[in-house]
């Protein structure tokens, strides 16, 4: 078997001509994961601010960049999907590095606005480039690997953040320096990859225009109700995702009064499995509707959920094994949701104002992530089952919405409806 179709063969896609690409996404990830998990001790450690000021700096500094996805659309429309990724890496970078002279809380509440800024930017142009990397067919083969490799770098990133806490404040400081770097070397690659499927990687010459006539703008896509049931519905697998770095910790050890260990077992499991077996299941599907497989993880999240749920009925020693198949359905739904939301958040936008597309579909992650803590918490404290309760039913919900989607985009301007390119058989990916 050629190298091709060893490729083929574990589902991943066909890597030529596109090594910046997937090391610029190794070290971006690497970046995210040294220092978000530990912005909290960062702060703490060197500043005299209480814990309660700095979490409200850094809440309020989130908000504040909540827009960042709709400038990212305009931005994407006008300039191309590749620069507006080298700009955020730049503007992350720029935001890691003020890191090192924040101390009050005004400071902090600026230093955390470029950086989410940074991160939206990044996270609405990044799929467009997936659509540059990919050839005809290959899109959910290119949106599972980066998923996979995001999470093998961000596991890296933060093990090493680990070993630099250790070094106390010396340590942070240069935990941050580290990774404003990674975020340049991120931006350098970028800017150097040539994208080798033949994709137009610049702005087509009504995208300076776009937004001004009756069939571009935001306007056109509030007006495409189809579009936004896929965000309503993405927005139930956000808060779903919250669950891991959210409530899963404080659900084990306070709740089910387990053993911390576990919940650090359930993590790491989670992220090995993402990072091993995400191009594998994306090989199963990716010859499926996209809708039919975000459905089906929808119902998988709902499943997991009840399965948590129900561990409040069992006895302490039972807790352990009944985790076991509840993180098995949780991490099977993430690796069934990623790469299809990703692909159809493209595929249902048209070509001419992509970019404003993607700005509304990234604003469900921007929302959900600012909302996810104080939902899941306040539903917790009403009593353990409701968090459970409430997000099956909103994966449930998500169900219906999904299946009303199709697989391409509007009718464009000639009036045609464009159909995505057929994924290629097993005997032509090997060949």
């Amino acid at each position: 078997m050629n190298g091709r179709g060893l490729l083929a063969k574990w589902g991943l896609p066909d890597l030529a001509g596109n090594g910046r690409f997937v090391t610029a996404n190794v070290m971006d990830s690497l970046g995210n994961g040294l220092v978000l998990a530990f912005t909290v001790l960062y702060f703490t450690t060197t500043t005299s601010l209480s814990l309660g000021s700095i979490g409200a700096a850094l809440s309020l500094g989130q908000l504040v960049a909540l827009p960042a996805p709709v400038v990212a659309g305009l931005l994407i429309d006008r300039f191309g999907a590749r620069k507006v990724v080298v700009a955020a890496n730049l503007v992350s970078a720029c935001g890691f590095c003020a890191f090192l002279f924040a101390d009050t809380v005004g400071e902090i509440v600026a230093v955390q606005f470029v950086v989410q800024a940074g991160s939206a930017l990044y996270w609405t142009s990044s799929r467009g480039l997936v659509l540059l990397a990919s050839r005809p067919g290959d899109q959910a083969r290119w949106f599972g690997f980066i998923g996979a490799l995001r999470n093998i770098g961000g596991g890296f990133g933060a093990a090493a953040a680990s070993l630099a806490i250790a070094l106390d404040t010396g340590g942070v400081r240069l935990l941050v320096l580290v990774n404003a770097l990674t975020f340049v070397v991120a931006a350098g690659l970028i800017a150097g990859w040539r994208p080798p499927a033949g994709a137009a990687e610049g702005p087509r010459a009504n995208r300076s225009t776009a937004g001004e006539g009756a069939g571009g703008g935001y306007g056109a896509v509030l007006r495409d109700r189809r579009y936004l049931r896929l965000v309503l519905a993405n927005l139930a697998f956000v808060l779903a995702a919250a669950v891991l770095p959210v409530l899963l910790a404080v659900y084990i050890t306070e709740v089910l009064h387990a053993a911390a260990w576990l919940a650090g077992a359930c993590l790491v499991g989670n992220m090995v499995l993402v990072a091993l077996v995400q191009t594998l299941v994306t090989r199963v599907t990716e010859h499926r509707r996209p809708r039919r497989v975000l459905a089906l993880a929808a119902v998988a999240n709902a499943a997991a959920f009840a399965v948590f749920g129900l561990l409040l009925a069992v006895p302490g020693w039972v807790v352990a094994a009944g985790l076991l198949p509840a993180m098995a359905l949780f991490t099977l739904a993430e690796m069934l949701s990623m790469p299809p939301s990703s692909e159809l958040s493209a595929s249902l936008a048209p070509e001419h104002i992509r970019g404003r597309y993607l700005g509304v579909f990234q604003l469900s992650w921007t929302v959900g992530n600012t909302i996810a803590p104080a939902l899941l918490t306040m539903l917790l404290s009403h009593g353990p089952v409701w968090p459970w309760v409430v997000l099956g039913a909103l994966n449930l919900l998500a169900v219906p919405l999904v299946l009303s989607l199709g697989d391409s985009a509007p009718e464009d301007e000639t009036g045609q409806e464009p159909v995505l390119p057929a994924a290629p058989t097993e005997q032509s990916a090997t060949s």
